[in-house]
């Protein structure tokens, strides 16, 4: 049997399972929904055996309670295929009182919920899963923890990672199929993804054909834009390839929100601060993927490629750090958000708890010279911030591709490795 590897989501499921009757877990394909639902549940029924489907079906059509049995929590697999089975969960779950009785995953293309379809509220929670951290596939070491940071206590650890490393391991991206396996087949399964993508998913969505050429372009341009505030005009007119293309606005938008609900893009919104002067805050949110793979499968890139293009890998490598913050701060009660202002002055993540506390984070490849500048952007951000309106940020770090150890320096910004973070 494959090894398990412990997802920092379990804990999140785990919590969910305690407060709710049901837990919805969402995401993109291929990211582990169901070999972590299957690690936590005590009884399973996979709605797409083959050779049950169709009895299954009818039988959520007749009596969907007895799909519900067993030890809970019970896992419905492909739930999406019997979608009756959705309110019979809401209703099981109302006739039982109790909490931690199902967990529902499925496929990354949602299906909608129509009219006769309850929306689930204060029944059942929806928990976003997404491909693995660095410290999730056991590339980071974890030495270093946020949580630890929140509280202000000293950190010291070291890492030997070097620019081929970081490079391996954007566009090896974070899928639980590449993990412990060659770096050939490793890296393939991005471009895989990214195919069927293009192909398939993006049209199986909400029924609409879309045509994978403009798909294509469309992907390509994020990925030359990712971990910037490009307009969606400006991502238009890079999509466009003659005078003829009819690549409209509200084609484009259509395009973006099928990428958006099948989890391929994951973009940043803006954090607005209490600051103690008026300056005007931009509200573009960051454009990301939800995993840095796909930037560099839409480009056709591999680690060599982006060595010779250290510029784009310093973009490429950000995505691959709001990934990881992402996935860390959801067990925190966290969001990732970003910073900019009319002055050209920004943040690239701004880690906020639902307690209040946050933390600012600027993201460099490495070197001195970098870690320097990132260091002086976020102690003049937070010398701008009204200590008086809201709290003083709890920490400040510099977040490395490549350094040789994770500290704090005299000014209280932490330095940390990628490779040495965890929640």
């Amino acid at each position: 049997m494959k090894e398990y590897y412990q997802r920092v989501s379990d804990k999140v499921l785990e919590d969910h399972l305690e407060s709710k009757g049901a837990v919805l877990i969402e995401g993109p394909k291929w990211c582990g929904k169901t070999t972590s639902a299957k690690y936590i549940a005590k009884s399973i029924i996979e709605m797409d055996r083959p050779d049950m489907t169709e009895q299954y079906q009818q039988m959520a059509r007749i009596k969907p309670s007895a799909l519900l049995e067993g030890k809970t929590p019970h896992l419905v697999d492909e739930w999406q295929i019997a979608p009756g089975i959705w309110n019979a969960v809401r209703y099981e779950v109302d006739q039982r009182g109790e909490f931690g009785q199902f967990i529902l995953t499925g496929s990354s293309v949602p299906p909608v919920l129509d009219e006769s379809m309850h929306t689930g509220t204060g029944r059942i929670v929806r928990m976003k899963m997404r491909p693995m951290s660095l410290f999730e596939s056991k590339d980071s070491t974890g030495e270093v923890s946020l949580e630890d940071m929140f509280r202000g206590c000293d950190i010291a650890a070291s890492d030997n990672h070097n620019i081929d490393d970081i490079a391996y391991l954007i566009c090896r991206g974070g899928w639980p199929l590449s993990i412990n396996t060659s770096k050939k087949v490793a890296l393939k399964q991005a471009f895989d993804y990214y195919d069927s993508v293009i192909k398939d998913d993006i049209s199986r969505v909400d029924g609409i054909k879309r045509n994978p050429e403009r798909t294509k372009r469309l992907m390509k341009s994020y990925a030359r834009n990712v971990a910037t505030q490009a307009s969606l005009e400006t991502i238009r007119e890079d999509c466009i390839v003659n005078d003829t293309d009819t690549f409209d606005k509200e084609t484009l938008y259509s395009y973006i929100n099928a990428l958006k609900k099948i989890f391929v893009i994951e973009d940043s919104a803006a954090w607005n601060p209490n600051l103690r002067s008026k300056t005007a805050v931009r509200t573009a949110d960051t454009r990301y993927f939800v995993d840095p793979s796909i930037a560099t499968a839409a480009l056709g890139l591999g680690p060599q490629d982006l060595i010779n293009d250290l510029n784009l890998m310093g973009l490429i490598f950000e995505n691959l750090c709001v990934r990881d913050l992402r996935i860390y701060s959801d067990s925190l009660d966290g969001d990732v958000f970003h910073y900019r202002d009319k002055t050209g002055l920004e943040c690239d993540a701004v880690i906020h708890l639902r307690n209040g506390k946050y933390g600012l984070i600027e993201v460099k490849l490495g070197g001195d010279k970098l870690i320097n500048e990132g260091a002086e952007n976020l102690l003049k951000l937070a010398g701008k911030i009204d200590s008086d309106k809201m709290m003083a940020p709890a920490f400040m770090m510099v977040l490395c591709g490549v350094a040789p150890f994770a500290y704090r320096r005299k000014d209280g910004v932490y330095v940390v490795p990628i490779a040495c973070l965890k929640n």
